[in-house]
């Protein structure tokens, strides 16, 4: 089960003392939003050392079902990562250079399903080249490992489960603001957003540096979002970047949020209204 007392975060410089370590495995999780191979691509241009590519599209998520990346099952997930070298003995330190907006899917699946120790490599890919560390291009070969998790996911929300507590729950957004006011929308059918939900960008988590911001701050911002008594719900364009919501709730020490894993393009592609501007907006009529 997942360690309470750790920190879901590492930084540069704890891994780069640990690289080497025999029950460590770090996992490139980088991944671009209409730029399908582009984090592939990214990977074979340099890495961390031993790091193993993690796709997200092949590994996160399932071929079909609610949304544009559905949760896969959890045991095809287990058999995924085993396959890669990731087994029950290893600790998993995930990284993208997106924040960890992307990576955080990773750990959110881990530490959901029950793995022992995960973390977010906080600052990811540029945090780690700013500071000097070393970087490598060969694709590393692990044993196959065996991944035990729980048989399902915990804490998640469907569609039908979410349309009933519109207007009685706390439903963040971590989509950028753009997109949350239907200014844009690069994907998804209509732009704008479930109605009620309030806007709560993913890269508000962090600061200048590109990591996490101190405990203490966001505590404050998810009290302000009113995300403080573990009934919030998380959601995004896909249920990819709503993860590092969570896991920034959970570094404030508040308890963790609910995943709509469909989020934004279930909703938005199954007829359901959507809202528009800089307010969440009112609860649908029945």
């Amino acid at each position: 089960m997942p360690n309470p007392t750790t920190s879901p975060l590492i930084s540069p410089e704890e891994l780069a003392g640990r690289l080497g370590d025999a029950s460590l495995r770090v996992a490139d999780v980088r991944w671009y939003l209409g730029k399908p191979g582009r984090g592939r691509e990214m990977y074979e241009a340099g890495h961390l050392p031993g790091a193993i590519f993690v796709d997200l599209d092949a590994v996160l998520a399932a071929h079909d079902g609610p949304g544009r990346h559905p949760l896969p099952s959890p045991a095809d997930f287990a058999r995924r990562l085993g396959e890669l070298g990731i087994g029950d003995e290893h600790e998993v330190v995930a990284y993208d250079d997106a924040g960890g907006s992307v990576a955080a899917r990773l750990w959110w699946m881990l530490d959901n399903l029950g793995h022992g120790v995960v973390r977010l490599l906080d600052g990811g890919y540029p945090t780690w080249v700013a500071a000097g560390l070393p970087i490598d291009t060969e694709w590393p070969s692990y044993p196959r490992s065996t991944l035990n998790l729980s048989p399902s996911w915990g804490r998640v929300i469907d569609r039908d489960g979410l349309r009933t507590q519109l207007g009685s729950v706390t439903l963040l957004d971590a989509r950028a603001g753009e997109r949350y006011r239907g200014e844009v929308e690069p994907v998804d059918p209509l732009p704008g957003h479930i109605p009620t939900a309030v806007s709560a960008p993913s890269l508000g988590n962090l600061g200048p540096d590109g990591r996490l911001l101190p405990p203490e701050t966001l505590l404050e911002r998810y009290r302000a979002l009113g995300a403080t008594d573990g009934t919030a719900i998380t959601s995004c364009g896909s249920g990819i970047t709503a993860c590092l919501n969570a896991l920034a709730i959970r570094v404030a020490g508040l308890p963790d949020p609910i995943l709509y894993p469909g989020s934004y393009s279930d909703w938005s592609s199954s007829g359901e209204p959507v809202a528009t501007g800089p307010e969440p907006g009112d609860r649908p009529a029945s």
